[in-house]
Parts: structure tokens; C-alpha cells; sequence
């Protein structure tokens, strides 16, 4: 039952993350010829959408905490075979609950993507690039370990895990990055007014 829902989440995500790829980077030329992509119309930036976009970076910045610590381990797996199939099993159900968490976000993201400034329209395709990677890479491990216990030292098994290490990895890096100078922004604003410097 669990696996079944574990499966069913990641499938729900993998396209999700992947259709919103494609729309973020343009990918019109995706659909056969007579056909359209359907994209929201370009709209102004909405402050309460920016307002939410930036909330949602920061749970995704929460949850990248926790998912990177326990990619890592994943990644420490790969290099060291001595561990049992269980705690394989263990840490990658706890990556996909994590990466269930940033999908849920990134898919909010992309809906209000045309809404948003452009920053967080650039954060959101680049978290979503990192996103399908561990998620795919996950899931493909969680099969993999699922139809055979043995598989622990396979070259693609532990591809998939040092996958998820770095791509988790880098995500979280590139929200911090997003996250910084969104900060960085509202302290320059801050200072404008301050000193009567703004225009």
C-alpha cells in the first residue's frame, strides 16, 4: 500500500514538474504542428503573487534543508556499500517525502509564474530543473531497490543516488542564492528610503 502511494505521488509530480519545464522554457515547438501551448497571458507582476511566490521559496528553502541532509547520506551510500537494503529504503522514502513537499510548491510556482517578478520566474525554472532530477532519480532508485535488494551495487543504482545527492545539493544552493538577494533587494529599498536616496 505505502509503495503504491509512494509510486503514485512520484508519478503525479515527475510530469507535472516536467510540463511546467517545458512551459517555462518555451518549449512551444513540444506540440505537434496545428496545435497551440496553452500559457497564461503575460500579466504584470501582482504583489500579493510575489508576496506568495517568496513564501513558497522559503518552505522550499525548509524543506531543501532536510532533503539535502538525507541526499547526502544517500550519496555516502553509494560510495560505501556496507549498507543494508533497510536503510537504503529508509532514507530514500525520507528524500520523497521531502521532494513530494518541493513539487507541491514548484507546482503552485508554475501556476503563478506569469504573475510573479522576474526573479522568481528564474528561480522557478531553475528549482524546477533540479526538482525533476531528484525526483526521477528517486523514484528510479526506490523501483530499482524495490525489484531487486541486491541491486545496492549496481553502477546505475548508485548513479541514481549520487543524482539525487547533487541535484539536491544544488538546489538548495540555488534557493539560498534566490533567497539572498531577494534580501539583499529589500535592504537596498530599505536604505533608499532612509536616506531619501529613492527615485
Amino acid at each position: 500500500m505505502e509503495e503504491s502511494r509512494m509510486r503514485l505521488n512520484l508519478a503525479r509530480m515527475i510530469p507535472a514538474l516536467v510540463v511546467g519545464a517545458l512551459l517555462t522554457t518555451g518549449a512551444a515547438s513540444a506540440f505537434p504542428q496545428g496545435t497551440a501551448a496553452v500559457t497564461p497571458p503575460a500579466t504584470q507582476p501582482s504583489a500579493y503573487l510575489a508576496d506568495r511566490a517568496s513564501t513558497l521559496l522559503a518552505e522550499i528553502q525548509k524543506e531543501a534543508v532536510g532533503l539535502r541532509r538525507n541526499a547526502a547520506t544517500l550519496g555516502t551510500f553509494a560510495r560505501n556499500t556496507q549498507y543494508s537494503w533497510q536503510s537504503h529504503a529508509r532514507y530514500l522514502d525520507r528524500v520523497k517525502v521531502h521532494i513530494n513537499e518541493v513539487g507541491e510548491r514548484i507546482a503552485e510556482l508554475q501556476r503563478i509564474r506569469n504573475a510573479v517578478l522576474p526573479w522568481q520566474q528564474q528561480a522557478t525554472t531553475e528549482l524546477t530543473t533540479h526538482a525533476v532530477q531528484v525526483a526521477a532519480s528517486t523514484q528510479a532508485a526506490i523501483v530499482q531497490l524495490n525489484e531487486n535488494r541486491n541491486s545496492l551495487i549496481t553502477s546505475e543504482y548508485q548513479a541514481h543516488l549520487m543524482t539525487i545527492d547533487d541535484s539536491s545539493a544544488d538546489m538548495q544552493e540555488w534557493v539560498n542564492k534566490f533567497l539572498d538577494y531577494e534580501n539583499a533587494q529589500q535592504k537596498f529599498l530599505q536604505l533608499q528610503d532612509e536616506t531619501g536616496t529613492g527615485g
